[in-house]
């Protein structure tokens, strides 16, 4: 074991640096608290664009760039899959949850989802970064650039899973809609929520998914095209009209003589679904600098004209590590804007809302543990390299995404079950994390 890495005080080490998040976190609500007002909702949504087009980006760009190599991609390769497997295991884990606890049937899938999917962004970073700040914490030198580099390395694998699987997973179940009139329209139920009056929750994490609304945002559209394979949207909704643009149904030559050239209905449907799905909008700035930073990183003429002390670009790189600084403070005051709205009335049900928390802040930690150590004795992992061990575990031991509660509302489905969900979970989070940290921390010294 490194020499450096000795576990001084574990709860103390532990609990410490959650201790000056929450402090932040505590003004933040004390600054948008709706009686007090200090701060206008307005400004927290102005703040969270900040981090996310120009803070957050120089963050991973300057973090991620220093750090990455072709070497250290090659090694790095379980990092990614770890985001799938905590993943599957937490969507695994809230199907038996949604079995047990039998929450209302148009909230099964939200019940998997919101199990499965854990923040693997802003939080990570900000814990990683108020573990760093601590003197005496167990990880050496380096540890916020590489702290930050092993979340960054992350997070395109998580926006990917944003826009194809959590996207699907959030569609609005049929229950949801009805056709009225002659013109068999889809109506939705939900209420619709103003640009104005919408919560910061939809803001605070990913600013404008709301606004990447599209004609099958808010419909159950994967529902429909598979109740039309199966013949049995006749009767309940309209089917989908899936010619192509610019074919003419009563071109001379197209019934017959192309009908054995013909794409099969059901591939002609999955094209269709992976058409609708809008992974275009993964280029996002933090996926840009991420790719930027991995670019330059792996080409090292590009690497010593932007990073270093004596690199050409120096000035320019000390520029962006002087905004960068102001992600962890930005994104906890965010946090607490967020908790200050409360939670909203829902139809979860308060014991489907306890299983969700015990078994993604409870249960899916212990079985991460299993996993990370598993893989080590596999030798799986990067040799003598605790700060990437303590990023997997962190990857399992984070409330479920707030992301989440934008894209519930991009598509028109449990808004405010998601809001009082991520309010709860946030704060039984303290208490876990704390718990977690300590474990992960005695740990260490066995690994």
């Amino acid at each position: 074991m490194d020499p450096q890495v000795t576990v001084h005080g574990d709860w103390v080490s532990a609990v410490v640096p959650l201790m000056k998040l929450l402090c932040l976190t505590v003004i933040g609500l004390l600054l948008a608290n709706p009686r007090v007002q200090i701060v206008p909702r307005a400004t927290f949504k102005l703040l969270s664009k900040l981090v996310f087009a120009l803070f957050l980006p120089c963050l991973i760009f300057v973090h991620l760039g220093q750090s990455v190599t072709i070497d250290n991609v090659l090694r790095w390769w379980f990092i990614p899959l770890n985001v799938l497997l905590s993943t599957a295991i937490g969507c695994f884990l809230g199907y038996i949850v949604a079995l047990i606890c039998r929450p209302p049937p148009e909230f099964f899938r939200f019940t998997v989802i919101m199990t499965g999917f854990g923040n693997t962004g802003n939080l990570p970073i900000a814990i990683i970064g108020s573990v760093c700040h601590t003197e005496d914490h167990p990880f050496g030198p380096g540890c916020d650039r590489k702290g930050i580099a092993y979340v960054s390395f992350a997070q395109w694998v998580a926006v990917i899973l944003v826009y194809t699987l959590v996207y699907h997973m959030m569609e609005p179940p049929m229950q949801f809609y009805e056709i009225v009139g002659e013109g068999n329209e889809i109506q939705e139920e939900p209420e619709q929520i103003s640009n104005f009056s919408r919560p910061l929750l939809h803001e605070a994490e990913w600013p404008g998914m709301v606004d990447k609304e599209t004609e099958h945002s808010k419909t159950p559209f994967i529902a429909r095209i598979f109740m039309s394979i199966s013949g049995s949207s006749q009767n309940t909704f309209p089917d989908i009209d899936f010619t192509e643009e610019g074919t003419s149904a009563g071109a001379p030559n197209s019934p017959k003589s192309l009908r054995c050239l013909a794409e099969p209905k059901v591939v002609r449907r999955m094209r269709v679904v992976a058409e609708k799905t809008p992974i275009q909008h993964v280029l996002q700035p933090p996926t840009i600098a991420s790719l930027l930073a991995i670019i330059i990183g792996m080409v090292p003429v590009f690497k010593d004209f932007v990073f270093g002390a004596d690199a050409p670009l120096s000035f320019f790189t000390d520029s962006l590590e002087i905004l960068a600084a102001a992600v962890v403070p930005s994104v906890m005051l965010i946090l607490g804007g967020m908790l200050a709205e409360g939670p909203k009335d829902n139809a979860l049900g308060i014991r489907t809302i306890v299983g969700i928390i015990v078994a993604r802040l409870l249960v899916l930690p212990c079985i991460g543990i299993g996993v990370v150590m598993l893989a080590d004795r596999l030798n799986l992992l990067v040799e003598q390299d605790h700060m990437y061990r303590f990023v997997l575990s962190l990857q399992y031991s984070t409330p479920s995404a707030i992301l989440l509660g934008a894209i519930a509302s991009l598509r028109g489905y449990g808004v405010k079950e998601a809001s009082a969900l991520l309010f709860w979970q946030h704060i039984c989070a303290v208490f876990s994390l704390s718990l977690y940290l300590i474990v992960y921390f005695k740990l260490m010294s066995f690994i």
